[in-house]
């Protein structure tokens, strides 16, 4: 029979607001099974008989009896006619709740060396808009949903239950084709559909072309200061990345050979280098195509938001200037859309679209067919490339506004480079910070920035705040420039 402290908790287990959802039998066979888990009710201890449970529980008798039968078929009690129910012999190999606390204690996880080099690589930042200054967050509140909601009621009316099915491997043709014509008319890409293949972001994209083309321990050059899911990508396929200096041209491509003679591609982005902003020279453009031709290296272009460029239109894609097809275009829609799309795609070079696509289906196997659809047809209706230009001209206005409130209100503190395009501003520290100190303070502020150090591969003198703009108002730019100059203030 339980004990009064046994009966209180099933009652307790039964009154509880959080297991309000569950139906009255369930609540009793898992706080019966909670006691038993527990070694509250040991092995061959009888229960009470359904009828005077009931009584004590103020239920009904057919209630006990379905908590008792569930219990029996999950063997945690023995079921003897003419006897009652005992808790099942099979309880005694359960592990105790104690014993599973003392092992999480005592026991580190054995991850892999994978696993491991990634978490050395440090920690991307998980930024969630609409905090202030969240690097590469965008603007959705001018986002045209009208007319995308309009759009998607359309998919389903011509497709109805086909939109819910698996999309193919390498995507919705029809996006594909869309995606094809807008890099060949606004990036000066050589693009087909048949070399689209869809994904759900630019990170995937990274991170199967670390996987795919190069093998553990290759090395592979990369941009220092460096995007920090670039680092992730490299150290997870197990990769020697080699830092490669930027300056304001970007990556300076004549000491690549010098730094890996064996190293088996580049990641660059050329448009807008992250974090600094720089643009890649034509004449380090073409250094780094016949490098590539040279060594039968790739190079993986990441064009992660060269739609908002504000100083002239942008220079062509690597891509489109390489005859060789040694290039990997990344792109992305979240930056120029909303993040909740999870739209991205790699343009590739013919001899790597079955391969890679191969790839893809063992990570998740394809990409929502439905917002597929529907951003086809956004694009083809002349609805992005008008968002772009909307949102182009908007960011532009809110890059000089933050620029004008930091040499206002932070030029004690702080110096703003300019950058020709992008959704943040790189400034630096005008005086010795403790650049982690700030980053912490504006974040315990509710103010998200990205230390600019952090980002190199080797300590710099150059410290200070990546400090995304797109997604503020200059009203909340005020204000949230006003919280940090308090920040700083109290670092002194």
């Amino acid at each position: 029979m339980f004990k009064h402290a046994q009966l209180q908790s099933v009652k307790a287990w039964m009154s509880d607001p959080a297991h309000g959802a569950l139906s009255l039998h369930v609540r009793i066979q898992r706080a019966i099974r909670q006691l038993i888990l527990d070694g509250a009710l040991p092995v061959g201890k009888s229960l009470p008989a359904s009828r005077p449970l009931a009584q004590s529980l103020g239920v009904s008798r057919d209630t006990v009896e379905a908590a008792y039968s569930q219990l029996h078929a999950e063997g945690f009690i023995e079921r003897r006619v003419g006897s009652g129910s005992f808790v099942s012999q099979r309880a005694r190999h359960l592990p105790r709740r104690q014993q599973k606390r003392e092992t999480r204690c005592d026991e580190p996880p054995q991850l892999s060396r994978r696993a491991m080099a990634v978490l050395q690589s440090g920690g991307v930042n998980n930024f969630q808009g609409p905090r202030p200054f969240a690097p590469g967050v965008a603007e959705t509140r001018h986002f045209p949903l009208a007319i995308w909601e309009r759009l998607e009621r359309q998919v389903y009316k011509e497709f109805g239950t086909q939109a819910l099915e698996h999309s193919a491997p390498q995507g919705m043709a029809c996006l594909r084709s869309a995606i094809a014509d807008y890099l060949n008319l606004e990036r000066g890409a050589q693009a087909s559909a048949d070399r689209v293949l869809i994904l759900t972001s630019s990170q995937q994209a990274l991170s199967l072309c670390a996987q795919v083309l190069m093998d553990a321990g290759d090395q592979v050059l990369v941009e220092d200061p460096l995007y920090q899911g670039t680092r992730k990508a490299v150290a997870a396929a197990g990769l020697e990345g080699v830092p490669v200096p930027v300056d304001e041209n970007g990556l300076q491509v004549e000491r690549m050979a010098p730094l890996a003679a064996n190293a088996r591609a580049v990641f660059l982005t050329p448009s807008h280098q992250y974090p600094t902003g720089a643009t890649l020279s034509l004449d380090r453009r073409l250094q780094a195509i016949e490098w590539a031709r040279q060594q039968r290296a790739w190079i993986i272009e990441d064009d992660y938001d060269s739609e908002f460029h504000y100083e002239g239109r942008p220079t062509a894609c690597v891509q489109g200037l390489d005859p060789h097809e040694r290039t990997l275009y990344i792109g992305t829609f979240t930056k120029s859309l909303f993040a909740g799309l999870r739209i991205g795609y790699l343009l590739l070079p013919p001899a790597l679209v079955a391969p890679m696509t191969s790839a893809r289906t063992l990570q998740d196997g394809h990409t929502a067919s439905i917002a597929q659809l529907t951003l086809a047809r956004f694009m083809e209706g002349g609805h992005y490339s008008a968002h772009v230009r909307s949102m182009r001209a908007l960011y532009a206005a809110r890059r000089d506004m933050l620029a004008e409130l930091v040499h206002k209100h932070l030029r004690a503190f702080l110096a703003p480079s300019i950058p020709a395009g992008g959704l943040q501003m790189p400034c630096h520290f005008v005086q010795d910070l403790p650049e982690d100190a700030v980053v912490r303070a504006a974040h315990a502020a509710r103010i998200d920035l990205l230390g600019l150090g952090s980002l190199y591969a080797s300590p710099r003198n150059d410290a200070g705040l990546l400090m995304g703009f797109a997604a503020l108002t200059p009203g909340e730019m005020r204000v949230a420039v006003g919280k940090l100059a308090k920040v700083f203030a109290g670092l002194k």
